[in-house]
């Protein structure tokens, strides 16, 4: 019997009548294109809502935000070199409002249960008081953090909302441990929220209230808030581990939030982790920490890089398979743009006595995730060729544990001045992220991901909020052939 079958399908009108996009994807003359989809809007993926996909069994499953904000699936079929999709996965409140800015937060984040139905996590950036209520543990903004799941193992094409996750949900992060229980990271809420986890022991029917390990609250000197932002991964067995930096939350009126709008000032990167089973908290030393963690417990057991004056943005947390942290950021000057700077893609790693690694050890400005073997430690990257608008996803290699990288084997290349989709743009103003990275966006890797798909590329061209999509593994783009 499909325990499922009493849940509330939502919009099956809509979502049983959805087929594989046409429609100006590809022309009709069965050319070949290097992407996947080019219905992606607004950034489409992004490294902090992880995983966007997974491979199991012969196929990777993709997610991305697409028309109007909503969640879309494609997948992908390694044997047959056949895709299926894109599918509308559910409906988000974001992006109904076309005076409102565009809005990303809400992308996508895919995890496959033990019985094969695939879980998605989209469309939260604070929830809506009107909605939702008071959020006892932070603010609101926007959106409302949903949960949709296949109607059936494997497959994509039919889906219906479980509605048991917080709506104030934000920056989705899925794991499933090797006994099948799935954890939900997010921050509960708006930019003052704590961060927070729930846990499922049956598939994701249920989960647990939300528990939260980071804390929001008033800073000393009144003119601000502590607030964090978290890259949460997987370690070995029962444990969990957690980067994260701290965000400088000032007030309108305070002195440093002088740039026009909301500061997005954030530095330092600290580090802890979990253990699933003891449900314990401790630093890289396994001194335990209670939860949750303020700023000044953070500074006193949980730093791992201070980084002065330079602004951060976070990467992907990771450990070797000998159980050693490592550390993924995204650090430059502040040079005055609201976002600070461009940033460099950084990669710090504990020794077992101290953090070492370099801000700028020849890796570009950009976004991607990384593998570590031993001393030699690889980053999967895009971002734009300096001097040009030549967006470029390479390997960058390092044999010296990550002190130096010098520039690997190119997979892909587009220029922003390429023609966009030929689609009608809703006219929505822009939204801030889109100046942090400008191109492309990125993905973390495919969660088990096959060599030839690890991760999800979002191609930025010059005067669209549409966006193509292409699928990039160690052989480059894996493309489609338009049928009919």
């Amino acid at each position: 019997m499909d325990r499922r079958k009493s849940l509330k399908v939502v919009g099956a009108g809509l979502l049983a009548g959805t087929v594989p996009f046409g429609g100006g994807l590809f022309a009709r003359d069965r050319q070949h294109r290097d992407h996947f989809a080019d219905n992606g809007f607004g950034e489409g993926v992004a490294v902090v809502q992880h995983p966007a996909g997974e491979y199991l069994d012969g196929k990777t499953y993709v997610s991305y935000q697409g028309p109007l904000e909503d969640p879309y699936v494609a997948a992908y079929d390694h044997e047959s070199q056949t895709w299926t999709g894109p599918f509308k996965a559910g409906t988000s409140i974001l992006g109904k409002d076309s005076a409102k800015k565009i809005d990303s937060h809400g992308k996508p984040t895919m995890i496959i249960d033990d019985e094969g139905y695939i879980h998605i996590f989209y469309g939260g950036h604070g929830g809506v008081t009107e909605l939702h209520g008071e959020n006892p543990i932070g603010g609101v903004h926007s959106g409302e953090n949903r949960h949709a799941v296949s109607q059936k193992p494997y497959d994509i094409t039919r889906w219906r909302d479980l509605n048991n996750v917080s709506p104030f949900g934000t920056y989705n992060q899925a794991i499933k441990m090797d006994n099948g229980d799935i954890y939900l990271f997010y921050r509960h809420g708006a930019h003052r929220s704590n961060w927070v986890y729930q846990k499922s022991t049956d598939n994701g029917l249920t989960f647990s209230e939300p528990v939260s390990f980071l804390k929001t609250k008033r800073r000393d000197d009144g003119m601000g808030a502590d607030s964090w932002y978290a890259s949460v991964s997987k370690g070995q067995g029962d444990e969990i581990v957690l980067a994260f930096d701290y965000h400088y939350c000032w007030d309108r009126g305070a002195p440093r939030n002088n740039r026009g709008g909301h500061s997005t000032e954030r530095k330092n990167l600290y580090f802890v982790k979990f253990d699933a089973t003891e449900n314990r908290w401790m630093n890289v030393e396994g001194e335990e920490i209670s939860i949750p963690i303020t700023k000044e417990v953070a500074d006193q057991k949980a730093l791992a890089v201070d980084t002065g004056d330079l602004w951060t943005f976070n990467g992907i947390t990771r450990v070797d398979e000998d159980g050693m942290p490592h550390i993924n950021a995204y650090i430059g000057q502040d040079i005055g743009w609201q976002i600070g700077g461009p940033k460099y893609a950084s990669y710090f790693r504990w020794n077992g006595e101290e953090w070492v690694g370099n801000v700028k050890s020849g890796l570009p400005i950009g976004r991607g995730d990384y593998l570590v073997d031993g001393q030699n430690v690889r980053f999967l990257l895009s971002g734009v060729k300096p001097d040009s608008d030549v967006t470029q996803v390479r390997w960058w290699e390092s044999r010296d544990g990550g002190m130096s990288f010098k520039p690997g084997k190119l997979l892909l290349e587009f220029s922003g001045s390429d023609m966009p989709p030929a689609r009608e743009a809703p006219q929505r103003p822009k939204s801030l992220s889109n100046l942090d990275s400008p191109g492309s966006a990125a993905s973390a890797f495919i969660r088990n991901a096959h060599p030839d798909a690890r991760m999800i590329i979002a191609e930025k061209p010059k005067g669209s909020d549409w966006r193509r999509l292409y699928l990039v593994g160690d052989k480059g783009p894996i493309g489609r052939i338009q049928e009919g």
